[in-house]
């Protein structure tokens, strides 16, 4: 999933000092699973900027509705109302959300409320990892499971580099990507594997070949 954490109260309520409505939008995927962006938050978010803003002599008002999600158009529809009654939007989503936001209501000011951090998991509660680069060309078959990409601090393809040392990182308290590599592949006894030479990676099949498209013809209305 795709994880975020909200920006600084303060930061937010700069960003729509001269606002007097705003429209404040969740989303139920994974930035609520994250504890970001669902419905809680947007309460929590409206009732803390009406607040600083009656400190400061300058109510604000907020309308507040959380979507099933906000990167698909057909789930925006609801806002079309809302929107017009607002001044800007603050959303509550990652930034393909926020995007999406903007796209849609394009006479409308939208604003992050949260900073998209990256695609990962809980490994406990309260606690998330990152564990994909969305780098769009998965060798996990090959690792046992576990991404060089984004667990190797140096995105290593062929084994540990000269920092490693009894199964530790150079970098203080991580742990080498390739000795749980090692250690997974040979549980499963597939240790051969690694003695095949990866290729140098092809990086245009992730961001730096711009931004990418996924089509599926079979599906398409």
């Amino acid at each position: 999933m795709i994880v975020a954490q909200q920006k600084p109260i303060k930061e937010i309520a700069g960003l729509i000092e001269d606002a007097g409505k705003v429209l404040i939008v969740g989303c139920n995927e994974c930035v609520t699973v994250c504890l970001a962006g669902g419905e809680k938050e947007v309460g929590i978010l409206a009732t803390s900027l009406r607040l600083l803003r009656e400190q400061e002599g300058r109510p604000l008002h907020t309308i507040e509705e959380t979507l099933t999600r906000q990167c698909e158009n057909e789930y925006l529809e609801p806002l079309e109302k809302l929107a017009a009654e607002a001044d800007c939007i603050i959303s509550m989503a990652c930034g393909v959300g926020v995007q999406f936001l903007a796209e849609r209501f394009p006479d409308k000011w939208v604003v992050p409320a949260l900073d998209t951090k990256f695609a990962g998991g809980a490994v406990e509660h309260g606690k998330w990892e990152e564990r994909c680069g969305l780098c769009g060309d998965c060798i996990l078959h090959k690792t046992g499971g576990i991404c060089p990409i984004i667990r190797c601090s140096k995105r290593i393809l062929n084994g540990p580099c000269g920092g490693s040392q009894n199964g530790k990182c150079e970098l203080k308290d991580t742990t080498c990507a390739w000795q749980l590599i090692y250690d997974k592949m040979s549980a499963l006894g597939r240790l051969e594997q690694l003695m095949e030479v990866e290729p140098a990676k092809d990086w245009s099949k992730a961001r730096d070949g711009g931004p990418r498209k996924l089509i599926r013809e079979d599906v398409m209305l």
